[in-house]
């Protein structure tokens, strides 16, 4: 990776430093999904066939798996990748149960009873990709955090064909219908429904830049009522490493994220160029062992090394990439943490890889990107469900509050709601 020393650069090249692949908001994507989107929603269940047939090379004559074919796949599945599905599932659920909604139910003042609620969302679609690597995972991320949350109706979405991994997964974490379609047809199917996939009411889940395009475009759809969960994509991590760190360690941490695809990227912040150096040499000799090693190659060439003069300013310039995985391997990581402002996700230690927050520590691996991190926060069980306010007066309650909220309302020139407090406080006298 090219090694950059942060203080010699200019303002303008330090922010050229941070900016993400070019291959990140691809114009010529858009008006493709838009005609995606239109046809999904005039055309039903033909145009998904269709897009099948086009993208996927698949000819299907109904998209739903049947329960004959959940079980055959499940039966294709090795006992290895079972037990491990066991021990992720296991994490997850307790870490996502820890998370259930606490409510609040107090008094504001004398006869004032305010409530804070929260109810699941009834419909969730979970789209999973394919492609070329099969995320048998972000099924485990998505449908246990919605069952825990108490969601009704939890379809998943994936290109086809499914990989028996993944139906395994999600017939073990409770899915209640599997469609083989993915890419930005499926999002449209979630989002308007077609005579198979039933619309849902929030769209969760990572992909390509078409996907994410969809998302978005469904969300600001007023023909439908559907949100999603966060603007995720292209995989990304940073690393801050001293000079202390294994450069092998970090090599591979940094490889993990690369594989997953060519618009990905990786950025090693340090303060020591004798540990860049090595990290570079290092990405050489394990590049040349993976099997996605074309990819990964490729998403190298838009990642960076980063010389900084100490950990202090190290943190600041991951505070100012917002990355979606954040590792630190220093002598004293949880000192590094405290000045961190912005991750999807952080990782602490010479012994905590990556690799091991996206299958089975138990926390969740979907996660804000492009920057995201510094405003959105990495998926939970607080996002399967709603929350809303109840609040009750009784007459104390009204007649104490009722003068000053009549100013506020008449200040606002509001006369409607200055009169609805008004006719209640006569009735009281």
């Amino acid at each position: 990776m090219q090694i950059l020393n942060w203080a010699s650069l200019s303002t303008e090249q330090q922010q050229q430093t941070l900016a993400r692949s070019p291959l990140i908001g691809d114009a010529s994507a858009l008006q493709g999904v838009r005609d995606i989107i239109e046809q999904v929603n005039s055309q039903g269940d033909t145009a998904l066939l269709k897009f099948n047939q086009q993208f996927d090379g698949v000819d299907l004559t109904e998209l739903a798996l049947t329960a004959a074919q959940i079980s055959a796949a499940c039966s294709r599945v090795s006992s290895d990748v079972k037990q491990a599905v066991a021990q992720a599932v296991a994490n997850i659920e307790t870490f996502h149960k820890a998370q259930v909604f606490q409510g609040v139910d107090i008094e504001t003042q004398a006869g004032i009873r305010c409530e804070l609620r929260s109810e699941p969302i009834e419909r969730v679609g979970l789209y999973i990709p394919g492609g070329t690597a099969p995320l048998i995972s972000t099924v485990m991320m998505l449908a246990l955090p919605a069952r825990i949350a108490g969601c009704g109706k939890r379809v998943l979405v994936s290109p086809p064909p499914i990989n028996d991994a993944i139906i395994y997964a999600a017939n073990v974490c409770g899915i209640t219908d599997i469609f083989q379609v993915g890419g930005a047809q499926a999002i449209a199917a979630l989002a308007f429904g077609t005579e198979s996939v039933p619309n849902v009411d929030k769209i969760f889940g990572p992909g390509n830049r078409y996907v994410t395009e969809a998302k978005r475009l469904v969300s600001q759809d007023s023909r439908v009522s559907v949100s999603i969960d966060m603007p995720a994509g292209p995989s990304e991590v940073l690393v801050i490493a001293d000079k202390d760190a294994n450069p092998a360690f970090v090599a591979s941490d940094l490889l993990s994220q690369a594989e997953h695809g060519v618009d990905s990227q990786v950025m090693l912040v340090t303060d020591s160029l004798a540990l860049a150096e090595q990290v570079n040499q290092a990405l050489t000799e394990q590049l040349a062992q993976l099997s996605r090693k074309d990819i990964a190659a490729e998403a190298l060439e838009c990642s960076r090394s980063i010389i900084v003069s100490n950990m202090e300013q190290a943190a600041k310039v991951s505070n100012l990439y917002g990355p979606e995985h954040l590792i630190i391997q220093t002598a004293a990581p949880r000192e590094v943490l405290k000045q961190v402002r912005g991750a999807g996700s952080v990782f602490l230690g010479a012994y905590t890889p990556e690799s091991v927050g996206d299958y089975a520590s138990g926390t969740n691996h979907v996660l804000p990107t492009y920057g995201y991190s510094r405003s959105v926060s990495s998926l939970s069980l607080a996002d399967f469900s709603r929350r809303f306010t109840v609040q009750e007066l009784n007459k104390q309650g009204l007649q104490t509050l009722g003068q000053s909220v009549m100013v506020l309302a008449e200040n606002e020139l509001l006369d409607a709601h200055k009169n609805a407090i008004a006719i209640r406080l006569a009735s009281l006298q």
